[in-house]
């Protein structure tokens, strides 16, 4: 009995340390890095070892090569534009409004129909003036009669002033009707004219020529000369206008310029998101004072508008060609480097090292930007890939302005074969 008992407990023991043993191994094996086995063949200061693989890429290893994309300098001209929100403006607008009070009988349009000046929009009953200027014409008639028969008086009574048979002053009397009588005549005819302009007005015309809108009241309706609304607005929109406002501060190196040529300069229409030109005109007009509230300068253009392309009040992004840059040296705009210095960029030297030179930046324009000071026309310039150089570092350059120059060998690999300590 007591010793199956002993047998019992040395067999469980056993068992247990076994079980410890093979857990430790499981704890020690899931802890090892994924990937490393032992590799007997490799000491620690062996070639193609972990420990040579270590020492190439210790402190004292060179610096690996960057690939990057250049773009050259080149020496042209530049359009400096200057870009601002604007509003269309009709030439001319104009409201047509009836000048005399009446119902409206005809129309004789179409909305949006293209229309020129004096041509017949609208009719207004005519019978009241028409029976107005009668009367003013048959008033004038009679005071005509009157007129008449009042000279006949006055040549008689000067005959017989001649034999000395009437008064003198019985003559001067009928000299002054015949004067009364003539004024009345006068007025009567100046009556009969208003008549008559009256009764014509109630042909509602074209004041100017342009595009109609639409209308406002329908035939059969009261109209007015006092109704604000009339009853259609005419647009001329060829030309048409543009009024934009630019910096004063941006504006003033050129300001002289554009004065003296004001009815020059090349303004183009874009759309809002900037991707279609709508139309290109030219600078007519710039206003005579600056705003003070907003520090800039109101300007007007004038486009033909052949194709209506622009509208009315019409949002559009406005571009001033304000001057050329003649023979400048030109880099990408996205070439150009800022440092608490100022503009600088990473010039590509014939040993394929790079060298970051500051540089002087003049106005910028279609993602080209004008070195005024600092770089020479010809000059490689790294355009990509600008994040990780620094002065002196060596480059792989890849293309020039988008031209495949050479296969950049990767630089992992070319610093894979070279060996410890060699010169780059």
């Amino acid at each position: 009995m007591g010793f199956n008992l002993r047998t019992l407990l040395n067999k469980r023991t056993l068992a247990l340390a076994i079980g410890l043993l093979a857990g430790g191994a499981s704890v020690y094996a899931y802890l090892q890095p994924a990937g490393r086995a032992p590799n007997p063949q490799a000491a620690p200061g062996a070639p193609g070892g972990e420990g040579a693989r270590a020492l190439r890429r210790g402190p004292g290893a060179p610096p690996p090569v960057l690939a990057v994309r250049a773009t050259a300098a080149r020496v042209g001209d530049l359009d400096i534009a200057l870009s601002a929100l604007g509003t269309v403006t009709a030439s001319n607008t104009a409201v047509v409004k009836p000048r005399v009070g009446g119902q409206l009988t005809a129309l004789h349009f179409r909305e949006g129909q293209v229309v020129k000046a004096g041509e017949l929009l609208a009719e207004i009953d005519p019978r009241p003036f028409r029976i107005a200027l009668d009367q003013a014409r048959a008033q004038r008639l009679r005071d005509e009669a009157t007129l008449g028969a009042a000279r006949v008086d006055l040549e008689r009574y000067r005959a017989l002033l001649a034999q000395d048979s009437i008064a003198r002053q019985q003559v001067d009397a009928q000299e002054a009707l015949v004067r009364q009588l003539e004024g009345t005549v006068a007025a009567d005819a100046a009556l009969e004219a208003q008549a008559a302009l009256q009764l014509e007005f109630t042909r509602v015309t074209a004041p100017a020529a342009g595009r109609l809108g639409l209308r406002v009241v329908d035939i059969g309706n009261q109209v007015d000369a006092q109704d604000a609304a009339g009853l259609v607005v005419i647009t001329q929109t060829q030309p048409i206008h543009a009024v934009f406002a630019l910096a004063a501060d941006a504006l003033t190196p050129q300001l002289g310029q554009l004065q003296q040529g004001a009815r020059g300069a090349v303004v183009e229409a874009w759309s809002r998101d900037g991707r279609t030109r709508l139309a290109e005109g030219r600078l007519i007009s710039i206003d005579n004072q600056i705003d003070v509230a907003t520090g800039t300068l109101k300007l007007k253009a004038e486009f033909a508008n052949g194709d209506n392309s622009l509208f009315p009040n019409q949002f559009i992004n406005v571009r001033l060609r304000a001057e050329t840059r003649r023979d400048s040296v030109l880099v990408h705009s996205a070439a150009v480097q800022r440092n608490a210095q100022g503009s600088y960029v990473f010039v590509v030297g014939d040993d394929q090292r790079v060298q970051a030179r500051q540089i002087r930046t003049g106005p910028s324009a279609n993602e080209l930007t004008v070195v005024e000071d600092g770089l020479a026309g010809g000059e490689r310039i790294v355009l990509d890939g600008t994040d990780q150089l620094r002065d002196g570092a060596r480059v792989d350059v890849l293309s020039v302005d988008g031209v495949t120059v050479a296969l950049a060998e990767p630089a992992t690999a070319r610093n894979e074969r070279r060996p410890p300590g060699a010169a780059q």
